[in-house]
């Protein structure tokens, strides 16, 4: 899930490479809901190896309320901190 500055929308999908998809939401490569609302802050993500329970998990999370996401989030994330905040910075070593 990502989610904006203020924390007032979110984003839910689904990718093969959650670093190249993350990347490309910060940097607004492709334009779209996550551009439109500024969702570059990655707050919440579930790993799966079968690419029907993703895509059966991110159905079933679009339809809960928004309650029930945030306390999802907060359970592994409480202060909403971007996890993929060190993924892209540059090491001088």
């Amino acid at each position: 899930m990502l989610t904006n500055t203020f924390h007032n929308v979110l984003y839910i999908g689904i990718t093969n490479n959650i670093r190249r998809r993350v990347y490309e939401h910060k940097r607004k490569l492709v334009y779209g809901f996550t551009s439109k609302y500024n969702c570059t802050k990655l707050v919440w993500y579930e790993k799966f190896t079968d690419v029907n329970s993703a895509i059966a998990r991110e159905k079933q999370l679009k339809t809960w309320q928004r309650s029930w996401k945030n306390t999802l989030i907060e359970k592994l994330n409480p202060d909403w901190h971007d996890l993929a905040a060190n993924w892209f910075i540059k090491s001088d070593k």
